[in-house]
């Protein structure tokens, strides 16, 4: 956007889709209308400009850098869930403005700290208390977090040998033998969504997908002793980072380098027995990955104690699924495309008996819904010696 155009904005006025700032306000106020903002059409608000009158009153190189930073703080400390803004500085008749461009939210409804709900009113806002509103904007949210986009990437984070080989694996044929160019087939199949990738695309086609979202990884820790809120452990890695075929790979690797193998009568130069199914562990391990809510942003845990194996998905079961549905494989899918490509990715089939499987072949294991720490944890009885 050019400094014309911006002046032709401006002097149209505010309205549902622009809004005046001279400063910055208090960041409770501008949450509010970020919120706003995200709850309805999307838009943007310029800073330099007098909301009564349209007067420029230019910003200097310091209030350029405080208001980008500052706004950046607040779009993610105090609007839940987060939203995700761009920013560009133009310079009109000598006046430095700064141009917030807010997208329509995807993640609707949009809340401050105290879970109120803010929507536009012309180029003003009001609070949302009505059930009915709240119901419409929670039918609005017409993507999966999976599919949602990730504003700060493009084509160019593809890793385009990964999304070949996949693309052959899953059509038989390459996306050039379909007579499909690379961007073609990367939005035929949810990968890129308006120039952007989607979160699933991501997570199994990025360039380092941890660069974009830190903290889709997973974390792990061997404590000494079973209590989780002790301070001495084994060891504790690096969070695991790559894409979601690359974390269950390093996953798989921690979890069968942590167990005992058991001697059950066999010689010394016989392997032994897993104390814990590793088809179990590969099992949950699978569906934590791909089932996860990934509207919360917080890592995959895999915790070793003396006295069992914790496996921690964030976010708990979607919707009305209880834990003894899970138990008897009915499934209810929260991550569509990411469980579609894991399909031709992990070895996970996306029919509900996964974790059927795993109960076959560890009987013992323990599910917690646990909905007060929006997670849910599986458990592993370890072997005693």
């Amino acid at each position: 956007m050019n400094a014309k155009e911006i002046s032709d904005i401006i002097k149209l006025g505010e309205s549902s889709r622009v809004q005046f700032k001279e400063r910055l306000p208090h960041h409770d106020s501008f949450a509010h209308e970020l919120i706003a903002f995200s709850n309805s059409k999307g838009g943007m608000i310029i800073f330099g400009v007098n909301d009564k009158t349209g007067d420029l009153n230019g910003l200097s190189f310091n209030e350029v850098q405080q208001i980008n930073q500052q706004i950046v703080n607040i779009a993610s400390q105090k609007v839940y869930p987060p939203v995700y803004l761009t920013t560009e500085t133009i310079t009109v008749d000598n006046n430095h403005l700064v141009i917030v461009n807010i997208e329509e939210g995807l993640s609707k409804p949009y809340k401050d700290s105290n879970g109120t709900i803010y929507l536009k009113n012309g180029s003003d806002k009001r609070k949302v208390t009505s059930n009915d509103e709240i119901a419409r904007l929670l039918g609005s949210r017409s993507l999966l977090a999976d599919e949602t986009e990730i504003f700060d990437t493009n084509i160019k984070d593809i890793d385009a040998r990964l999304f070949s080989d996949y693309f052959k694996k899953e059509f038989k044929k390459s996306y050039e033998e379909k007579g499909l160019t690379l961007e073609d087939a990367l939005k035929a199949k949810k990968v890129i969504r308006n120039n952007h990738l989607t979160l699933a695309g991501l997570l199994f086609f990025g360039n380092e997908p941890q660069n974009f979202r830190p903290v889709l990884t997973i974390r792990a820790a061997m404590y000494i002793g079973n209590d989780i809120g002790g301070n001495d452990y084994k060891n504790k890695p690096e969070d695991f980072k790559g894409t979601i075929p690359e974390l269950y790979k390093q996953g798989m690797m921690y979890l069968t380098s942590s167990i005992k193998y058991l001697q059950n009568g066999q010689g010394f130069n016989s392997h032994g027995i897993p104390e814990i199914s590793i088809i179990a562990m590969e099992e949950v391990l699978q569906n934590a990955l791909v089932h996860r809510d990934y509207f919360k942003n917080s890592p995959v845990r895999l915790l070793i104690f003396d006295n069992r194996i914790e496996i921690i998905s964030p976010g708990k079961l979607p919707n009305s699924l209880t834990v003894e549905e899970v138990k008897y494989g009915n499934p209810v899918t929260r991550n569509n495309q990411i469980a579609l490509f894991a399909s031709h990715t992990l070895p996970y089939s996306g029919l509900g008996s996964g974790m059927r499987r795993a109960f076959t072949e560890q009987p013992d294991m323990e599910l917690e819904n646990d909905i007060d720490g929006d997670q849910f944890i599986v458990r592993f009885p370890r072997k005693n010696d």
